[in-house]
Formats: C-alpha cells, sequence, structure tokens
C-alpha cells in the first residue's frame, strides 16, 4: 500500500510542478478553491507532509480535503494561532480499524497539543466533525503537526480542516453536494432517457419463467493496463495494474463519448461497450486472467418496479483498493472456490483458499442500486450511490433512485496452493471494481423493463 502511495504521489507533484526531494516530503502551497470559514485552517494548506495527497472533497465547503493517510504520515502548519482549549477535526474514514490524529507542537514528536479520534464515519467522503480539548493554549504563532496513529498499516482517514480555539463551524451539509469531483447529470437529457423508458413496453413473462430480477452481459477479458479511468483520468500507468473487461478501447483516456464511439468488446450483447475492469491477480509473480465475467444486472430491493437505467455517463466503484487487512475463512467478502470438492484448506498466510482440483478460485462484487439521482459521479466514486433505506427501498433513504444492482461473478481458471495469490492492488481484502456505462439506451431500457421490473430471469440477450 505505501508503494501504491508514494507512486501516485509523485505522479500528481509532476502535474502541480512541485518539488519532491529525496527526504520523501513533498512541499506544497494552500490551495485557495475551497469557502473560507473564519478560524478554520484546511487541511491542505501545509507547509510539509509526508504520505499524503489531496483530492476534491464530497465535504460541503468544496475545495480540497487530504487523503491516503495512515499511521506515522504527518502534515505540518506554520504560524497556527491556538486561541483556546477547544479544538475540532473534519474526519471522514472507511477503515473500521480507526486510528487518531496527534497534535504536536514545533515537532512530529514534540509536546502534544491534543488527540482526535478517528473511527470509521461509514465513507471516505462521509463526514464528520470531532472535537479534542488542547492540553494548554500556548501564546504566539506556533508550528503544529497533525500525526497519523493506528494499530494497521492501512491507510484510516481523510481530513478537510481544523479549528485552534474557536467554537467548532462544521460545514452544514446541503441537500444537493457541489464542488471538485460531482459531476451532475444533464437534467435535460436524464429527462429525456427516463421519458424514453416510461414509454417502453414489456414484454409478456412467459409461464414457467424463475422469476428473479436478472439480465446479464457475458463477458472475456479484453487486456490489461496500469490505467484507471475513473480515479486517474487521462494518467496513463498511474494506476496498479487493472484487468479490464468489456470495451476494447478502455484506457486512462476513456469518456463516455469514446466508449460509445467504439464499437468493439468482449461482452455480449454488443449493445452494451460498457468498461468494467478489477485489479489483475497475480500467482507466483505471473497474472491470471479470469476465463470469464458475468456482470449480472438485477435487483437487490424488496420491490423492483421503480428501477430505472442508469443515466448516460454514469460510473461508480465497489470494494476498497486501499483495504489491507487479513481475510481468514469466514471472513466476509471474500474469495472462494466453486466446483466439485470447494475448498480443501487455506494458504500458509490464512488470506486465500485452496480449492480442490475440480474446483476454481472464485469472486463476487456487488454495488449499490439505489443512486442520488442527481450526480454521474462523486469525489470518491461512491458517495452518489448508496444502500436500500430502512424499509427495504431506495425512496426512504438519502439515494431516492432506483438503480440495476450490478454484480460481477469472477472465475479464475486455478486452484491455488499453499502459496496463495496477490493483487495488484495487495491482500485478498482489497478487491474492487469499476464501472463506466456505455449501454445503448433503447436495449438497456427494455431489458430493465422486461427483466428487473417485472422479476423474470433473461439472458445476455435480454430473452427470458
Amino acid at each position: 500500500m505505501k508503494k501504491r502511495r508514494r507512486r501516485t504521489r509523485i505522479v500528481l507533484a509532476t502535474a502541480v510542478t512541485a518539488a519532491l526531494g529525496a527526504s520523501g516530503v513533498y512541499i506544497a502551497g494552500a490551495s485557495a478553491d475551497e469557502t473560507t470559514v473564519a478560524g478554520r485552517l484546511q487541511a491542505e494548506s501545509y507547509a510539509a507532509q509526508s504520505g499524503a495527497q489531496t483530492e476534491g472533497t464530497g465535504d460541503a465547503d468544496g475545495g480540497k480535503n487530504v487523503g491516503w493517510l495512515a499511521d506515522g504520515d504527518w502534515l505540518r502548519f506554520d504560524a497556527v494561532a491556538v486561541a483556546g482549549t477547544a479544538l475540532s477535526a473534519r474526519v471522514a474514514s472507511d477503515n473500521s480499524a480507526g486510528g487518531s490524529i496527534e497534535m504536536h507542537l514545533g515537532s512530529q514528536t514534540g509536546t502534544l497539543l491534543a488527540t482526535f479520534p478517528v473511527a470509521r464515519t461509514g465513507g471516505w467522503q462521509s463526514w464528520t466533525t470531532v472535537t479534542a480539548t488542547a492540553n494548554s493554549v500556548p501564546s504566539g504563532p506556533q508550528t503544529v503537526f497533525a500525526v497519523m496513529k493506528s494499530a494497521q498499516k492501512s491507510d484510516f482517514v481523510n481530513i478537510n480542516w481544523f479549528t485552534f480555539g474557536g467554537a467548532a463551524a462544521p460545514a452544514p451539509a446541503p441537500s444537493v453536494p457541489t464542488g471538485d469531483g460531482w459531476v451532475p447529470v444533464d437534467k435535460a437529457k436524464w429527462d429525456k432517457q427516463l421519458a424514453e423508458y416510461d414509454a417502453t413496453v414489456a414484454k409478456p413473462v412467459p409461464a414457467g419463467n424463475v422469476r428473479v430480477p436478472e439480465f446479464n452481459a457475458s463477458c472475456k477479458v479484453s487486456h490489461r493496463l496500469p490505467d484507471d479511468p475513473i480515479v486517474f483520468p487521462g494518467m496513463a500507468g498511474a494506476s496498479h495494474l487493472h484487468t479490464f473487461m468489456g470495451n476494447k478501447s478502455t484506457s486512462a483516456a476513456s469518456t463516455n463519448a469514446s466508449l460509445f464511439a467504439n464499437l468493439e468488446t468482449s461482452c455480449d450483447p454488443k449493445e452494451d461497450r460498457s468498461a468494467y475492469w478489477i485489479p489483475t491477480l497475480l500467482e507466483n509473480g505471473k497474472p491470471v486472467d479470469p476465463h470469464g465475467v458475468t456482470v449480472y444486472y438485477g435487483s437487490r430491493l424488496k420491490d423492483p418496479t421503480k428501477t430505472v437505467p442508469f443515466p448516460e455517463g454514469f460510473r461508480m466503484i465497489t470494494g476498497d483498493a486501499k483495504k489491507q487487512v487479513a481475510t481468514g475463512k469466514g471472513a466476509p467478502a471474500q474469495f472462494w472456490c466453486a466446483g466439485a470438492g470447494g475448498e480443501t484448506g487455506r494458504s500458509a498466510d490464512g488470506n486465500w483458499p485452496v480449492c480442490a482440483k475440480t474446483a476454481e478460485l472464485t469472486y463476487q462484487l456487488t454495488f449499490p442500486d439505489c443512486w442520488d439521482g442527481v450526480h454521474l459521479d462523486s469525489p470518491d466514486h461512491k458517495s452518489h450511490v448508496g444502500p436500500t433505506g430502512p424499509d427495504g427501498t431506495c425512496a426512504s433513504g438519502r439515494f431516492p433512485v432506483a438503480i440495476p444492482s450490478i454484480s460481477f461473478v469472477i472465475g479464475y481458471p486455478t486452484s491455488g496452493s499453499s502459496a496463495g495469490f496477490q493483487l495488484s492492488s495487495g491482500m485478498a481484502s482489497s478487491m474492487h471494481g469499476d464501472f463506466m456505462n456505455a449501454w445503448e439506451t433503447k436495449p438497456l431500457a427494455q431489458r430493465v423493463r422486461d427483466c428487473v421490473t417485472q422479476k423474470a430471469k433473461c439472458d445476455s440477450a435480454g430473452t427470458f
């Protein structure tokens, strides 16, 4: 994980013409694109840092936040006025291990000013304000180090801002987030697409059909590249290695328009020119391509009748490339063995199954099926979608629009061994998937109407 963060920092530093010395400490100036609030110190206004990156924030005050922060990383702030004992920090985390942010005076190990607790907030862009009480109130301007502390080595916190002595001033959550990374849907285009969908007439479901809401795209591997057009758009080679399915043109330069312009896909049906990708699986250091990936479109809601197709240009990610934790037998969201004989043991490190020779390594990735109805994408590529509401529908939660639930079922032609495997993103826990929608709108609309809203099992051709 450290290797990935260092590599990314170098790429970003080059992009902003910053200096990265042999010490590994990145020197940067303050950003001025956030909303200014009296008494608030933006996290990206550090004078120096180790291990951090900035990104457009999903928090209400816009601008940027600082992320990719793990145990031992730090931020240095100069000329800080500590005006009182009441300190606050705006944080987000999707790491259940959590940790703390220690505020030291003068150096990374200097006098401890205060400690902010960090617990999981529900997402890397799900923000909350935490408070701390200063041990003292030093006079005059101070150099303050924010030092990350956690019992594990994975990234565990994003930081948006601090206050030093004034009342905490949390940003009120707006009804519609805006700012860098939030990509609004074209309302006129979306209204037209919805009108066309509403006009779609469902085909009768034949007797004997299996009544589950489902259709699929049957995909083969297209290619591998160290690219990610969602996380690192336009930055060829900036990512860990990915295995791509679907649109054969997918690269760091891909856009919705470029995907639609390319007719070649490794998926059936051909009306689906979407791009799908996952981190590359490595066995003994060599890539292992899936023999096939079935992309299921369905619904996990109590009532799927309100489901609508994805808007043009929609994209999202599921899973967490930053998550580096053990995944022993019985752990959720793990690799498993499909086929006769199933799992016969575990790898030496306990993180991978060893399958019978008649079985193979398998994984299933599932995306959310509720959408905010406003954004095609969000800063973390997750915050515009979410889980169902408390009553089992989308309408009762923060994400009121029901969309098809996508699920990748990935089969690898290997049974594994005690040596286990590795993902290009790290441990088994870092498995994740990306989706850029490039379905032709009418074929997608017909499948959602026939198969999902009628709870009818369909094949890749969209037939019962």
